[in-house]
């Protein structure tokens, strides 16, 4: 009896093993989680975003959607690359925030590369940052920018899409800083 229940057992798993399955098996990467946060929509009402990042997307980590990053960009705007392991860049974003919560401020839009959603997130909360924020999940957006090859990164973007990198300071300690590199 014993031997007629392992035969049935291995017929069966054999049976499993051989069973033809769907070959349409998606290799995306998994969705983005959708979040509930304080951060504000990534979008903007302008229309003119800088031609480098043109049919790019990324996750906006305010709601976890895909959005345009074209759109998030729409010049005038000071865009930032960070990364939740970069130290500088854990003393740059308030900073950043400070100086778009003044009156004539040009747009801060950040965008997280190298970091998974849900740390990017407590990082900006932890910090008491409520700006724009985007998710570059491959790096597509940072090689498009020309990544200068440190973090952080900031970029100036005019009205007309044109994008450049700000080299002077490297990163800002004050927002004094930041207004003379928006003024340039």
């Amino acid at each position: 009896m014993r031997w007629a229940l392992v035969a049935l057992v291995l017929v069966v798993a054999g049976a499993v093993a051989f069973w033809p399955r769907s070959e349409n098996r998606s290799t995306a990467a998994p969705a983005p989680t959708p979040v509930k946060t304080s951060l504000p929509a990534c979008l903007r009402a302008a229309t003119t975003g800088p031609q480098v990042v043109d049919g790019l997307t990324a996750t906006c980590l305010a709601d976890g959607g895909d959005v345009d990053v074209k759109q998030a960009f729409a010049g005038p705007a000071l865009i930032n690359v960070w990364a939740t392991w970069c130290a500088p860049c854990q003393d740059e974003l308030p900073v950043l925030s400070a100086y778009a919560s003044q009156p004539g401020a040009v747009p801060v839009v950040e965008v997280a590369v190298e970091s998974d959603q849900s740390t990017a997130i407590a990082m900006l909360t932890d910090l008491k940052v409520n700006l724009p924020s985007l998710l570059d999940r491959d790096g597509s957006v940072r090689r498009a920018l020309r990544d200068p090859g440190r973090l952080p990164a900031s970029y100036l973007v005019d009205a007309q899409g044109n994008v450049t990198l700000v080299a002077v300071p490297p990163v800002f300690h004050t927002v004094d800083d930041i207004r003379k590199a928006v003024g340039r």
